[in-house]
């Protein structure tokens, strides 16, 4: 899960930060097709981000972030 928690702050917290977000569930397809059933929970934390926890969930589905 290191990996995921890398790719989260370096690509992901941006444009979470770009569309105001402050806590929500992002699907960790971004790290490639053999997460894509892993999401990440997130809540804000002053001015950065904070993983809560990674969840499998067989449903799970991305969404694009660069609205």
């Amino acid at each position: 899960m290191h990996l995921l928690r890398d790719i989260f702050f370096r690509e992901i917290v941006p444009k979470l930060v770009r569309l105001h977000a402050r806590t929500g569930i992002v699907n960790c397809e971004f790290a490639g097709a053999e997460y894509r059933k892993w999401q990440i929970r997130f809540r804000s934390r002053g001015s950065d981000f904070e993983v809560v926890e990674f969840e499998y969930d067989e449903e799970g589905t991305a969404m694009d972030l660069d609205l």
